[in-house]
């Protein structure tokens, strides 16, 4: 999946120094971009940037495949545990790499605690349900704890100095800034094993730098185009997407459940398992998977305790 730039033919040194400088150093990141994007970021032609994009393609061989292909892409897909067996049973095994999970409910339901749980979670060896690997956490709402992760990370018996050192931390002050952080991101999981990248929350800085209605349609373009960028990233580096998402409530609903998730059709098409949470009596919660493409729609009780997400 990432090969190397200098495989592609007819491209001048200096080109690859450009493409490398912005961060096009693997032949998918090429592939999977448009002709205006490589040449917006690197200030070649768009001509010469069409046949740089062709030749990745050609390089990765993108066209169609059989199913059975597909089969064997998706048997390099890792799962990692939120330490709830029966929540875990609901994901299928737990959260998957290659795709983007959306948590939604209303404040105080479990969304930052799972959040924090898979930061730590996701650095347990294979055997025990993690990935051996590192996580980047973009915190919008001010709810990263590292005390939180000292807690989770000394009852799995990992060192918490340690797991400290293998989350990457970093505060999105608006919208734009998130955008940034998640292409800074990339950066960083170049640099080697990180697994997880969590966003918490996706939307409330678009939230609140778009306002009325006027805006709804720049605020969804915006989110697609970050939603997309999130989607290569999983898919490029086989890493697990985890964001959180804000709920609203809506008057028209007389019966049932009024709230709704915020982020309209743009977060529910791109959002490949989509679970909501919601508060029960005590430390216990409550997720209902509402949307995944393999798995059936179901629900699963488990606990919020000092230790972390357990049953």
């Amino acid at each position: 999946m990432t090969k190397g730039i200098e495989e592609l033919p007819g491209v001048g040194d200096k080109t690859l120094e450009k493409m490398k400088e912005a961060g096009y150093d693997n032949l998918m990141s090429i592939a999977a971009s448009s002709a205006g994007e490589l040449s917006a970021a690197t200030g070649i032609g768009v001509e010469t940037a069409n046949k740089i994009i062709a030749a990745a393609r050609q390089k990765l061989k993108m066209g169609f495949e059989t199913a059975k292909d597909v089969l064997e892409k998706r048997e390099k897909i890792g799962r990692i545990t939120t330490c709830s067996k029966t929540l875990d049973g609901l994901l299928g095994g737990g959260i998957e790499t290659q795709a983007i999970t959306e948590m939604h409910g209303a404040f105080g339901s479990g969304k930052s605690q799972l959040a924090h749980q898979l930061a730590v979670s996701v650095q347990l060896p294979k055997e025990k349900g993690g990935l051996g690997g590192k996580a980047i956490f973009i915190d919008t709402e001010q709810t990263f704890r590292p005390e939180r992760v000292r807690h989770m990370a000394e009852a799995l018996g990992i060192d918490p100095e340690k797991a400290m050192k293998n989350i990457f931390v970093a505060r999105a002050y608006n919208s734009d800034h998130q955008v940034i952080l998640a292409e800074k991101a990339e950066e960083v999981i170049k640099r080697g094993n990180v697994k997880l990248l969590v966003v918490d929350s996706l939307t409330s800085s678009f939230r609140s730098d778009y306002t009325g209605r006027g805006t709804l349609a720049n605020r969804q373009q915006k989110l697609n185009r970050h939603l997309h960028y999130l989607q290569r990233i999983a898919d490029v580096y086989n890493l697990a997407i985890y964001v959180t998402n804000q709920v609203m409530a809506r008057p028209d609903v007389l019966f049932g459940d009024p709230t709704v998730p915020i982020g309209g059709h743009i977060l529910g098409h791109q959002a490949t398992f989509r679970v909501y949470l919601r508060r029960s009596k005590g430390d216990k919660r409550i997720a209902k998977l509402i949307d995944s493409p393999s798995l059936p729609e179901g629900e699963a009780v488990f606990r919020l305790i000092t230790e972390g997400v357990r049953d």
